[in-house]
Parts: C-alpha cells; sequence; structure tokens
C-alpha cells in the first residue's frame, strides 16, 4: 500500500476514534421503586 493510503486510513481511525469518545455520553441515573407497603386489612367492613 502507498504511504499516502496508509495516512489516510490512519487519519480516519483517528477521526472516527476522536468522534466517538467525545461525544455526550449520557448519564444513567437508576431510580428504585418506593417499597409498596400493604394496608392493614381490619374486619370493620
Amino acid at each position: 500500500m502507498s504511504k499516502s493510503l496508509k495516512a489516510l486510513i490512519a487519519v480516519g481511525l483517528v477521526a472516527i476514534v476522536a468522534a466517538c469518545s467525545s461525544g455526550t455520553q449520557e448519564e444513567i441515573v437508576i431510580v428504585e421503586p418506593t417499597p409498596l407497603e400493604a394496608e392493614p386489612v381490619s374486619g370493620k367492613f
């Protein structure tokens, strides 16, 4: 392969890696659901 083709491929790979790494990363927030409490059962009704 010619030197110019190798250089072009190298520049392309660097550009792809830079574009992927500099992208805004989404912040993952895990929200735990509140525990469900069973209501007390009374025999009045």
